[in-house]
């Protein structure tokens, strides 16, 4: 009854600040947020503008608000800045190549605790606030799972206020933007700089020198390497805010833009040649114009090469410039700087940390080990071997020579102590080795990045237990105190608070708020999982979420879908072993079952995927077209209507996601087990009242412990029974044994779904048959259909779902990234808060 009382009153909205207080705590002096001519936002609106008011379309409006925004922090992000210069407070430095922000009005709004503020004024002034949202493209600046997760940490580190400072690069196009043609993808730039970003602010006297042993030159429109020919890169530095929950501490996210140095060809100029007059300029420029250049080709390689080093040798030269202005003795240099490297991409910093140290500060060898140990971290994200990089050893040679001389000398004091320890293992010498052998020698990253950091740590127990015991099993028996665990987590703000608010007020009305910055507070819920009135209001916080998903979706695509169906959703980058493919095939067998069985009790489904894949892809390409020929087929089908429908959703960002994943029943997290690292969508989701049929993989086996395995659906080999069975498993036994298994490929085979274009599912046949299902969809097909037998039976009774439906969100406090970098800042960085005055 409490809880009941609390939800209906209506006691739980929250008080809108009072925005004086507000801005005085921001330091923006007793300036007008708008209402006023003299106001931020009427100002921005006609002098940055030059128009009549009413000539002013939206996207000018969105950046009057946003820049109104800034004004509001910018004060508060100095006092940021001086409080750690002051205090000379250890900081942390996040090196990431991917930042996938997403959108930063909203999010900044909310952190701002300008929500309610914010939107009153648009109101008063007839604006719509969802209209205005949209005049802000995604930043291109990420692809997945890695610079999402990046963006969650720089969160969480604002907001419990530890100094921090994230590296990337400031690409000008994304990875690219997606459409469907005929089923197929495509890719068109993603020219998301097309427009001023209010937010970032140039820094053109921060600028740091890159020198390489190499130039560049664009030949037939492609960039390319020319050696033998010494040049000199321009990090320009673009900086974007960071705010905190709460508007206490603003960090800042530091973007690399590439340019050459002031160099204009006059004499080419004068006589016509008006491109070669800028070629270095453009050259440089090129750097970073693009997040992850076509790398099935050697010259899309090379760039990706430089532009590792690009962000290394500028954030590495940044970050010494900031710790020598207050610091100087180099042997203070672990205490005040922790270096996380996110994933391989960073691990340059190995050699060019212990080139600063060698060659700048003249210290010795010993002493440049130690302290690039101490200071450098790395996270691994991945098990895939394609993944772990791996750099030909010639382009060392080429571009790098200096780092390739320090690299060889760890490597060969690395293998002395290997052989020491184990003489006469040969083997074990080859396999920790920084570079491996062969007609074409290359230099290991991973290994590179293990050897010359202090911590190595996993993203889920079982990613970091199979690192140890299988992927670098040699390199942690020989340094088995830096391996850890970090589970991964995501930030509750922006993705249950500000994209979830339904859910937020329910939850909010019946444990109080204290869970938007202390996750952990969502227990309370469980021993609510059967109040009436708190389960009521769960259900209706996904109804309407799910009502305001189709709403938007038929006014953006003119794609219509039923909100009382059930919305099963598989929202990730297209891969075989995230099983997009084992999907479909299961829609498949639903499919079948419809057409032999009309009347056949099946509630209502909506099967919604979403994800990119690579362009060289070729597989992944195929698995797109052929859910979109699935979606098709359905929905030409009268006998599905209302039964089953199919749709995949195009261009997948963060902008899409956090409207879809508050309005999702079911979470896919099918990968082959064993293979996926941790995954954050499968938190999400869970935060966000969804149940989750999965494999026992990633950060899902620790989500199914916190939740009870009772409250998932649960199916499929195990890790351990993935590699047992790897020798001799036949998916050609799964055919000839399993009837809906065969009458399903069958059906696929016979072109069913490809009338005008048969056989274009050919190598669909190829990978799961005749290639062996390396994957092994077809060995947990039946238990992925017993285990959506059982979720649709619980779905048939409200009550029982939303009753688990709270004991997933009661779990999912663990999840928060505030959690993990709690545990990163205490047991790897040794860093502690540093409150802003």
């Amino acid at each position: 009854m409490k809880v009941e009382k609390r939800i209906k009153s209506g006691s739980v909205t929250s008080t809108v600040p009072d925005i004086s207080k507000l801005l005085e705590q921001y330091g923006s002096g007793p300036v007008q947020f708008t209402g006023a001519d003299e106001a931020l936002y009427e100002r921005h609106l006609v002098f940055d503008n030059v128009m009549d008011e009413k000539a002013i379309g939206a996207r000018e409006r969105f950046e009057a608000i946003a820049r109104s925004v800034r004004d509001v922090l910018s004060q508060r992000w100095v006092a940021t800045e001086k409080t750690y210069e002051q205090e000379n407070a250890k900081r942390v430095y996040y090196l990431s190549m991917e930042f996938l922000i997403g959108r930063s009005l909203a999010n900044n709004v909310t952190n701002l605790l300008l929500d309610g503020f914010t939107k009153e004024a648009i109101k008063e002034k007839n604006l719509d606030w969802h209209e205005l949202l949209d005049q802000e493209p995604d930043a291109g600046l990420g692809n997945g799972g890695l610079g999402r997760l990046a963006a969650c940490f720089l969160d969480s580190l604002a907001t419990m206020q530890i100094p921090a400072m994230g590296y990337g690069l400031r690409y000008e196009y994304g990875i690219f933007k997606q459409t469907i043609q005929n089923g197929w993808q495509q890719e068109q730039p993603d020219n998301w700089l097309r427009r001023p970003d209010p937010w970032e602010v140039a820094r053109p006297y921060e600028t740091v020198e890159v020198k390489l042993n190499c130039s560049f030159e664009v030949t037939g429109g492609s960039l390319r390497a020319v050696t033998g020919r010494p040049s000199t890169l321009i990090g320009v530095p673009f900086d974007r805010p960071v705010v905190g929950y709460g508007g206490k501490t603003i960090n800042t996210l530091r973007l690399w833009a590439a340019a050459a140095q002031d160099y204009f060809n006059f004499q080419e100029f004068s006589s016509g040649d008006f491109v070669g007059a800028l070629a270095e300029t453009l050259e440089a420029e090129s750097l970073t114009r693009v997040l992850y250049p076509d790398d099935h080709t050697s010259m899309g390689q090379g760039l990706r090469f430089v532009q590792e080093y690009f962000l290394v040798a500028c954030s590495l030269a940044d970050l010494v410039r900031r710790f020598r202005a207050n610091n100087q003795d180099w042997s203070a240099l672990p205490d005040k700087i922790a270096i996380q490297l996110n994933d391989t991409h960073p691990t340059m910093a190995v050699p060019e940390l212990m080139r600063i140290l060698l060659d700048e500060a003249h210290l010795g060898w010993d002493e440049a080990w130690d302290l690039t140990q101490r200071t450098l971290a790395y996270t691994n994200h991945t098990l895939l071997p394609e993944a772990l990089e791996k750099w030909p050893l010639r382009w060392f040679e080429l571009m790098l020579p200096r780092h390739l001389e320090i690299i060889l000398e760890i490597n060969r004091r690395l293998l002395d102590e290997v052989r020491a320890q184990h003489p006469g293992d040969e083997g074990r010498v080859e396999r920790v080795s920084l570079v491996e052998e062969g007609p074409t020698k290359h230099v290991r990253m991973a290994n590179l990045a293990i050897v010359g950091s202090h911590s190595t740590n996993g993203v889920a127990s079982i990613h970091s237990r199979l690192l140890r015991t299988t992927t670098v099993k040699d390199l942690a028996e020989l340094f088995p105190q830096r391996f850890n665990n970090k589970t991964n987590g995501v930030t509750p703000r922006r993705w249950l608070l500000m994209s979830n608010p339904e859910l937020s007020h329910a939850i909010t009305g019946a444990i109080g708020d204290q869970w938007m910055t202390d996750l952990s507070q969502l227990k309370k819920l469980k021993p609510l999982a059967d109040d009436q009135a708190l389960g009521q209001a769960i259900l209706k916080a996904k109804r309407d979420a799910k009502l305001q998903f189709a709403d938007w979706l038929k006014r953006t695509t003119g794609e219509m879908v039923d909100a009382d169906s059930i919305f099963d959703c598989q929202i990730k980058r297209i891969h075989e072993y995230k099983r997009q493919l084992l999907n479909a095939l299961r829609i498949v067998v639903l499919y079948n079952r419809l057409r032999d069985n009309p009347n056949l009790d099946m509630a209502p489904r909506t099967f919604f995927f979403s994800g990119k894949a690579a362009p060289a892809y070729r597989l992944a390409k195929v698995i797109i077209k052929f859910i979109n020929n699935l979606a098709g087929t359905i929905d030409g089908d009268p006998a599905m209507r209302s039964r089953l429908k199919v749709v995949f959703l195009p261009e997948y960002c963060v902008s899409l996601a956090e409207r879809l994943i508050p309005a999702s029943d079911v979470s896919n997290q099918i990968s082959t087990a064993g293979y996926e690292a941790s995954g954050t969508s499968n938190m999400k989701f869970m935060m966000n009242g969804a149940l989750t049929i999965g494999t026992r993989d990633g950060a899902t086996i620790e989500m199914a412990e916190e939740a009870g395995e009772e409250n998932f659906f649960l199916f499929g080999l195990t890790a351990e029974q993935v590699a047992a069975s790897r020798s001799w498993y036949s998916p050609q036994w799964h055919y000839e044994n399993e009837l809906e298994t065969r009458t399903a490929l069958d059906l696929i085979f016979s072109d069913h779904f490809s009338r005008n274009e048969p056989g274009v599912f050919a190598p669909l046949r190829d990978a799961l048959l005749t290639d062996g299902d390396y994957y092994m969809h077809l060995a947990d097909l039946k238990s992925y259909l017993l285990a959506d037998q059982q979720l649709c039976e619980l779905y048939a009774d409200s009550a029982a779902w939303s009753r688990k439906a709270i004991l997933n969100v009661a779990g999912s406090g663990k999840f928060s990234s505030d959690r993990t970098i709690a545990e990163y800042a205490a047991e790897i960085w040794k860093v502690k808060p540093c409150p802003v005055d």
